[in-house]
């Protein structure tokens, strides 16, 4: 990868390489667009194949959030750091306080949470060396366990998919297909059953298929078979890419609304569910409440102005069902679309203020 070529295209300001021999950190930190705010962003700890894979994942990631954070309308920009290594016998105390120590010496530029490898024991670690990290323990101040606040704003976000697809944003008696029940998922299913919708659930976990269908009478599937079941809205709760080229024709769902991440194997399927006229709510406007519940440590945590936060991702799938008509654009294409138009608009303000500035300083002289 020509690296400085990549960055220039893709428009990244910085990539930061960071090792401590004693205690094996290897880290790479990306911070993509810091022009709303300070760049958020996880910890992800992976055994990659080589050097470059964790590059380009860093790099790839940082930009999703950049994306993610300026959907969601929180003042921060976009960052996500990798660590190289076995998650499961590479950690040690030592690591978490160097890299702390690093993330420390970026002044508030880039800020870390926990992501895919790392946990809230680790992140408190990393908050004995700088207090440029969210998602530590309660204890500390921090928000807690995420899930239930991700799964209430994939409910909002659904509740606005339903109203754009059956003219009504009621789930009552909806027939609603969860892939998946994992925290979030359970969650969702909760809000779901308490305002009558009906449910078909799936997971490889039986146990977690019968919790679910003891606590909100949902019918069982197997995996294989949630994609074809006659239903008003499928939920990708999940592994991403579930929507791909086997699926999509077995689709009878109206609208697709979920918290998996990277929902479409690939862009064309975003354009094939358009085609279709099925409402796609894009994976990480609907599923933000997590990063919008964490960045609401940066001001103190409050959980009742952080509900209040999360509530809007109804009005930003609104925005951005709003923008594909207006733009006759799918709504994965529109997702990015308004995050890119809030970027663009504080960089013009910014610019012009410059430029304000430098006028007057020139007539002064």
């Amino acid at each position: 990868m020509e690296l400085f070529k990549y960055m220039e295209q893709y428009d990244y300001e910085q990539l930061l390489f960071v090792q401590d021999r004693q205690s094996g950190l290897k880290a790479i930190i990306a911070i993509h667009d810091t022009t709303l705010g300070p760049a958020l962003g996880g910890t992800r700890m992976w055994t990659y194949e080589s050097e470059d894979a964790a590059i380009e994942d860093a790099l790839r990631l940082a930009k999703g959030m950049t994306y993610k954070n300026a959907a969601a309308g929180l003042n921060l920009g976009g960052g996500k750091t990798v660590i190289i290594g076995d998650p499961r016998k590479d950690k040690n105390e030592e690591m978490f306080r160097a890299f702390g120590r690093y993330i420390q010496g970026l002044n508030g530029r880039y800020i870390t949470a926990e992501d895919v490898g790392t946990t809230v024991a680790d992140m408190d670690i990393i908050h004995e060396e700088t207090d440029y990290v969210t998602g530590i323990s309660p204890a500390f101040g921090s928000s807690g366990n995420p899930s239930p606040v991700t799964a209430f704003g994939v409910y909002r976000g659904m509740k606005a998919a339903a109203k754009e697809a059956f003219g009504s944003d009621s789930l009552e008696g909806k027939v609603i297909a969860v892939q998946g029940i994992g925290n979030v998922a359970f969650n969702l299913c909760k809000h779901l059953h308490e305002e009558g919708a009906q449910l078909i659930v799936t997971d490889i976990n039986k146990d977690s298929v019968q919790k679910a269908v003891e606590h909100f009478g949902a019918r069982a599937v197997d995996p294989d078979d949630i994609y074809a079941v006659e239903c008003d809205i499928y939920a990708p709760c999940a592994l991403g890419a579930t929507i791909n080229d086997q699926t999509i024709p077995q689709l009878k769902a109206k609208v697709i609304a979920g918290a998996a991440n990277n929902q479409l194997k690939e862009t064309r399927h975003g354009d094939a569910i358009h085609e279709m006229g099925i409402i796609y709510a894009p994976d990480y406007v609907i599923n933000a409440g997590g990063v919008i519940n964490v960045a609401d440590e940066l001001y103190g945590y409050n959980q009742e102005r952080a509900l209040k936060k999360v509530e809007l991702i109804y009005n930003n799938i609104e925005r951005v069902i709003e923008i594909a008509k207006r733009d006759g654009i799918p709504t994965y294409v529109a997702a990015d679309r308004m995050a890119e138009e809030r970027i663009e608009k504080l960089k013009n303000s910014r610019s012009q203020f410059l430029m304000n500035g430098r006028h007057i300083l020139n007539r002064r002289r």
